[in-house]
């Protein structure tokens, strides 16, 4: 967040940080200049766009799709503060839940486990049924996984 934001002056609901905000040199000379501060501003805003909506193509897929998601918001945390404050509020609320699910007792810890263990396979058995096992898997896995219903 900008120093202002932090330090209890409070927020001045600019929609960009400003220059005077910013603690690399090379980003402050971009922003006074009112022509580079919008190009870059363009830039940014594209390139944060293009890598949350990869991210949100490959959520449903096994693998790093939310991650990808907070990378392009953080990217656009860089230059925008609607998106600083977007990206603080997600990281307050993934902090409570990972507490929340620290206090508990080992048994709901397990059904949480069990519960995105589960989340986690029927994406893979979605993914198999709508485009079918992939080769690269071993002979036996393969044939395995077409016993599952629905699986060809």
């Amino acid at each position: 967040m900008n120093r202002r934001s932090e330090g209890g002056g409070g927020d001045d609901c600019n929609v960009t940080l400003d220059a005077d905000d910013d603690d690399w040199e090379w980003r402050r000379k971009i922003r006074s200049n009112p022509h580079s501060h919008l190009i870059y501003r363009i830039v940014v805003g594209v390139v944060g766009l293009v890598i949350v909506v990869l991210g949100l193509l490959l959520v449903p897929f096994p693998g790093p799709g939310w991650l990808v998601v907070f990378l392009g918001l953080g990217v656009w945390a860089s230059e925008f503060e609607w998106a600083q404050h977007l990206l603080h509020r997600v990281k307050r609320v993934l902090g409570t839940w990972s507490a929340r699910v620290r206090r508990q007792p080992w048994w709901v810890k397990g059904l949480v486990l069990l519960a995105t263990g589960a989340a986690v396979a029927a994406i893979f058995w979605l993914m198999f049924v709508t485009s079918g096992v992939p080769g690269f898997f071993p002979d036996p896995v393969e044939v395995w996984l077409k016993t599952l219903p629905g699986v060809d």
